[in-house]
């Protein structure tokens, strides 16, 4: 018997193009910003450096946002939800090593969440520096620019515990009037300078890779302008593919034109250096300035905004697929998605505030950027090409073909970047920090099943009949339920048959066995009953989607009340008279706990994994809370996790 907790929700939501406007392209909007600029540097200005900086913005947001991510990596959808885990969980079973991809992947993304804040905003504060009255006060790197990017972040981050269904309403029209302002600012040089159009040509972006001193390490500054495609993919599910395709022409004709508008002054200048000034704010009119630095500062504050909901969007599904320990995870709203996760904000936070306070100016932090993005887009083309050959079943020469397309690109942006490591280095502990607690919870985790035996229910169900009936036993609930990692329907853990009759065996009326099954959809919830005796011993399978938070003991409830409605299940009357006064029964939810044995004898590897794990789990939430029980239903055994190799122990005996 199989039914549904909650109808299959198939309500379309209103996510306009305006909506995806304010979702998907904070990050890849705001890189006029820097982008251009990082380029350039403190380089000289010639036509090789402008004409093939701009030549290889163009063709690498043609290449990697459009062809790779708008046209290919969208076709990914699991269910209308995109990014790295959701992609893992479509290809997981057609390879078992596609779990390092999938943590590298996801590390990344957790990492760019801690530089994409402070060096978007930071590049909108440090445009006041150039309003008449403020060159000597907003001056990029000192204590009061510096202090108001701190301000901003902290507001920031405060704030996620409210939600943003509020303030998200404006995200759309905002960015929609950045675009528009980007635009309008980018044609009016442009129409000064028509020339500056031959710049899309790719002969200048080779001209630059190949001809220029150093040109090819000049990849590392363009690859600013594609670090927000990830969050194209990550957050299908908020907007869906057609919205995204049709919002990206209007994005992309504005980004090109900004950066050509930016090329043309750059290229009208008289002096040969930018000497330090950031050619986005130098087009703006002076009228216009101050406006435009409020729009700018607006839009920075939206991108961040999407990299922190992406984050917990990230741990929560790393939690449901077995990548990360069991946090605290609260929903500031009815809106369908939206969570906040205290320890992953404060986590952001203290990780932003770091790199603001260590870099302290915008063009300080172009140097460490785009290194944890690049691997994440490596990763994502990795779990992609598993994709196309096994899901959708393309031709596997037209598969390597891309393949090496891409590779070719990634690599190149991955090996430019490679130089950024000295700059960036404090930042790689934070990375390693991520990569290890998801490599060792995912291990643990499989380490864990691996020494879990089952035994056939269906053997013990006279056993577990015959013990409910024994008035000689105290009884202990009407109904005792154990949560099961049994996937067979006739399948229960050893450890849950010696829990109820070794020692003081625990008498009830109705025995469950319930198994909370993780989907490969993002959004199922249904389950499935087995009776193998009739009102006496019942295993429950609920299939809950790897973006649902489970709330085991409501969804159980709902499942009992369904079944006794439906004239399936007989509440038990207690013989003791207590349901004359309380007609509800009563429940006893019995939970496992782990513990490393002193008598485990692990390889050093699996040890320090394991005892890696413990500690991690200790840090985290409790698996009562995780599994969403009452804590007064709730009784929790410790259970040691024991490892021997087999041989022969001989021990003597002294006095005979």
């Amino acid at each position: 018997m199989s039914k549904s907790l909650t109808g299959i929700n198939s309500k379309v939501t209103a996510a306009s193009l305006l909506v995806a406007l304010g979702i998907i392209y904070g990050d890849i909007g705001t890189s006029p910003l820097y982008a251009l600029r990082a380029v350039i540097g403190d380089r000289e200005i010639t036509e090789t450096l402008v004409y093939g900086g701009v030549s290889c913005i163009f063709w690498t947001l043609v290449l990697q946002t459009t062809v790779k991510y708008i046209w290919l990596t969208l076709k990914a959808d699991n269910d209308g939800e995109g990014g790295v885990f959701s992609l893992y969980a479509l290809v997981r079973r057609y390879g078992k090593k596609l779990v390092i991809p999938t943590i590298l992947g996801a590390t990344a993304l957790l990492a760019d969440g801690i530089i994409t804040p402070p060096i978007s905003v930071a590049s909108a504060v440090e445009g006041l520096g150039i309003v008449n009255g403020l060159e000597n006060v907003i001056v990029a790197g000192n204590n009061l620019t510096v202090g108001i990017v701190v301000i901003i972040l902290s507001l920031l981050f405060f704030f996620q515990r409210f939600g943003t269904h509020v303030i998200g309403r404006s995200f759309g029209p905002i960015m929609a009037i950045w675009f528009g302002m980007i635009f309008i600012l980018g044609l009016s040089q442009i129409v000064s300078d028509p020339g500056i159009l031959k710049a899309l040509s790719p002969h200048y972006a080779i001209e630059l890779l190949t001809n220029y001193p150093k040109g090819f390490w000049l990849l590392g500054a363009v690859f600013l302008c594609t670090t927000g495609a990830e969050a194209l993919y990550s957050d299908l599910g908020h907007c869906g593919i057609k919205n995204i395709r049709i919002t990206w022409i209007f994005v992309k004709i504005s980004l090109v034109t900004c950066y050509l508008g930016q090329a043309a002054w750059i290229m009208n200048q008289k002096e040969s250096f930018l000497n330090g000034r950031n050619p986005f704010f130098e087009v703006v009119p002076d009228w216009f300035l101050i406006p435009s630095i409020l729009i700018a500062t607006a839009a920075t504050i939206i991108a961040s905004q999407a990299l922190i909901s992406g984050s917990f969007t990230l741990i929560s599904e790393g939690m449901n697929l077995n990548f990360w320990p069991r946090v605290s995870v609260r929903q500031p709203s009815d809106s369908k998605g939206q969570i906040y996760i205290p320890s992953i904000n404060t986590l952001l936070w203290f990780g932003c505030i770091l790199m603001i306070l260590y870099f302290r100016e915008s063009s300080h932090m172009e140097a460490a950027y785009g290194f944890s993005i690049t691997i994440a887009m490596i990763m994502t083309t990795i779990l992609l090409s598993y994709f196309l050959i096994y899901k959708l079943k393309w031709n596997k020469w037209i598969v390597a073909g891309l393949l090496l397309m891409f590779a070719t690109v990634e690599l190149s942006f991955f090996i430019a970047n490679v130089a950024k490591i000295k700059e960036r280095w404090m930042f790689l502990f934070f990375e390693l920090f991520i990569f290890l607690t998801m490599y060792t919870w995912h291990t643990a985790w499989k380490i864990n099943n691996r020494f879990t035996k089952f035994d056939d229910l269906g053997e013990f169900a006279p056993l577990l009949t015959e013990l409910s009936d024994d008035t000689d036993i105290p009884k202990i609930s009407t109904h005792l339920i154990y949560l099961t990692k049994a996937n067979n329907r006739h399948e229960i853990e050893s450890k849950v048959i010696q829990s109820i009759f070794a020692k003081k065996p625990k008498r009830a009326d109705v025995y469950w066995f319930v198994h909370i099954n993780r989907t490969e959809q993002p959004y199922t919830l249904n389950y499935e009953v087995t009776e193998l005796v009739d009102d006496k011993v019942i295993k429950v399978t609920i299939n809950i989607g790897f973006r649902i938070q489970p709330k085991t003991e409501l969804y159980f409830k709902k499942i009992i009340q369904d079944l006794v409605n439906d004239q399936e299940l007989n509440l038990h009357i207690r013989p003791d008279g207590s349901t004359k006064y309380n007609s509800s029964p009563d429940f006893k939810f019995v939970v496992f706990q782990k513990f490393l044995s002193v008598e485990n004898e692990f390889a050093l590897k699996e040890g320090l994994i394991l005892n890696s794990y413990f500690f991690l789990k200790r840090l985290g939430q409790s698996d009562e809370a995780a599994f969403g029980l009452d804590k007064n239903d709730v009784q929790i055994e410790q259970i040691p996790l024991v490892y021997q190799p087999t041989k022969q122990i001989e021990i003597t005996r002294l006095n005979k």
